[in-house]
């Protein structure tokens, strides 16, 4: 037996035992637990401090166990698994009488997908069954995408890491709500709308009213400890120096078009041109600009088409609503031209 087929083993005994496991996805690692085990599923809540309103989502090994998690699958439905499975495409469903309304915030609805990932679909075979798991992270904060981030941020909170390197998508699934006659996209990310859609043969319904809720939703999320101030590209240069003038330690993520003017401040990074790069080091550099002392973090939202839509929408969130008593927003917001 391999080193690694012993620690899968282990990782199945953990979430059969009732324990939580940290498993790698192409997409971000996850904090799994049985989704079939309600007080499994409280420990998630209770290790992340996550509101049990918030849905989490079940991993499947395959779209053949769809069947016993759902009450039905629509041919939209069963069209976008064939195509983007296993990949970073969940799919919203109505619950099936196996999943316990504590892995569904209390709707009708589960969130479901197959992680396109050698190591999370060999502990999902060896589990045989479900694995319900949000990113392995405190609620709010930045998402993990390697075993060190969920070792350093959950600590013993964790029953065991199962370490399968860095991920390679860098950002979470793209959330599709397939129960109404024309599906929607409640959250971008790793599988694009124009995908899709090019699938589907039509384009999907705007999904911002829809009142099915999923994860990620929250006004601040996938947030850093530095706060996040968005300015147009053009300004990224000007407004970081000004806040660095005004005494904070201001880290940088520099658009690929001003790579080479000089900035000063605290923490300079250079952003890739490709947007799969973007991506893929989006976390680990909000990590990265904490871990350096920065208390602010400037930068500009990429243009919001492919994957530059979900790396929007994770930008946005990251800088989104601060308590009142946060002292770098109210600075910032005493200085000229930053906004959010």
């Amino acid at each position: 037996m391999t080193a690694r087929t012993r620690d899968i083993e282990k990782a199945a005994g953990a979430l059969r035992a009732g324990g939580l496991v940290a498993l790698p996805t192409e997409t971000v690692y996850g904090l799994g637990a049985n989704a079939a085990d309600p007080a499994a599923l409280a420990r998630v809540f209770q290790a992340k401090g996550r509101p049990p309103s918030h849905p989490l989502i079940v991993h499947l090994c395959g779209p053949e166990h769809l069947d016993l998690w759902v009450e039905d699958v629509p041919p939209a439905a069963r069209l976008l698994a064939e195509h983007f499975w296993p990949g970073p495409l969940t799919l919203v469903l109505r619950r099936g009488r196996r999943v316990p309304r504590e892995a569904t915030g209390g709707l009708d609805t589960v969130a479901v997908r197959v992680p396109d990932h050698p190591v999370a679909l060999a502990l999902l075979a060896a589990f045989d069954g479900g694995v319900a798991a949000p990113s392995a992270n405190r609620f709010g904060s930045v998402s993990p995408t390697t075993a060190d981030h969920v070792r350093a941020e959950l600590g013993d909170a964790v029953d065991f890491v199962l370490d399968g390197g860095p991920c390679e998508v860098g950002v979470e699934s793209t959330i599709v709500d397939t129960t109404s006659e024309i599906p929607s996209i409640l959250r971008p990310g790793g599988v694009i709308r124009e995908d899709l859609e090019t699938v589907l043969g039509r384009p999907l319904a705007d999904g911002s009213t829809s009142r099915v809720r999923v994860p990620g939703q929250h006004p601040t999320h996938y947030a850093p400890r530095a706060r996040v101030v968005l300015v147009k590209p053009d300004k990224v240069v000007a407004e970081a120096e000004l806040a660095q003038e005004h005494g904070h330690q201001v880290g940088v993520l520099v658009p690929p078009a001003l790579a080479d003017a000089p900035v000063k401040a605290h923490a300079v990074v250079a952003l890739p041109r490709s947007m799969a790069a973007y991506a893929r080091g989006l976390y680990g550099l909000l990590r990265e600009l904490d871990q350096r002392g920065c208390d602010l973090i400037v930068t500009s939202l990429p243009v919001q088409q492919g994957l530059g839509l979900a790396i929007a929408n994770r930008l946005r969130r990251a800088a989104g609503p601060r308590p009142p008593n946060d002292t770098a927003t109210n600075a910032i917001r005493r200085q000229r031209g930053v906004s959010r």
